[in-house]
């Protein structure tokens, strides 16, 4: 006996939630997390800001669009990261939507006791099979910034693990290595 073949979730299903949750469709399914708490929010405003500082706004290196969580339309699959940016080589205007369906350069995912297992083991292999270069996974709670790139083999894509850095450790991590700054500045 075959088992019934399961329902997709809709996109109809994501704008239905109550405003305090974030929706996601990953391979499908459904998936809901609560807006972040204070030292995600804290840590992911940090380093928006300061990228955005050097690579969206003009003060640097230039030549990016750094957005907060942008909704992300790959495939089938709707994901909502917590930070994406794209260069503008790539997109040189913003969409008028507010789906993207450009894969980002750049995804950067703060991890929280809610979204953790959610953001490694579901969508940083979603991020790789579209070729999303550079990953980057902030925990504020271990104060750690990991740093990932694709690696191309003759079969999938999946992710290169390039630093692990903690504390108040200096970053100059690709693809944003043109500037420097302390780890330390996204800890509460």
């Amino acid at each position: 006996m075959t088992e019934p073949a399961k329902r997709r979730a809709s996109y109809e299903e994501i704008l239905n939630l109550p405003e305090h949750l974030v929706g996601e469709i990953l391979g499908g399914k459904l998936y809901t997390h609560p807006r972040p708490a204070p030292k995600h929010a804290r840590a992911s405003s940090a380093i928006g800001g300061m990228l955005g500082d050097h690579y969206d706004w003009g003060r640097g290196p230039g030549g990016w669009w750094i957005l907060d969580e942008p909704e992300l339309h790959l495939g089938g699959d709707i994901l909502v990261p917590d930070l994406a940016g794209w260069r503008r080589e790539r997109l040189p205007t913003l969409p008028e939507t507010a789906g993207f369906e450009l894969p980002p350069d750049w995804i950067c995912e703060v991890l929280s006791p809610t979204t953790a297992r959610l953001d490694r083991a579901v969508k940083m292999p979603i991020y790789a099979r579209y070729g999303v270069p550079h990953l980057w996974l902030i925990d504020p709670d271990l104060k750690t910034l990991e740093v990932y790139a694709i690696h191309h083999t003759q079969s999938t894509p999946h992710w290169l693990l390039l630093a692990t850095l903690e504390g108040e450790a200096s970053v100059r991590q690709p693809p944003f290595d043109a500037i420097e700054f302390s780890l330390a500045t996204l800890w509460v």
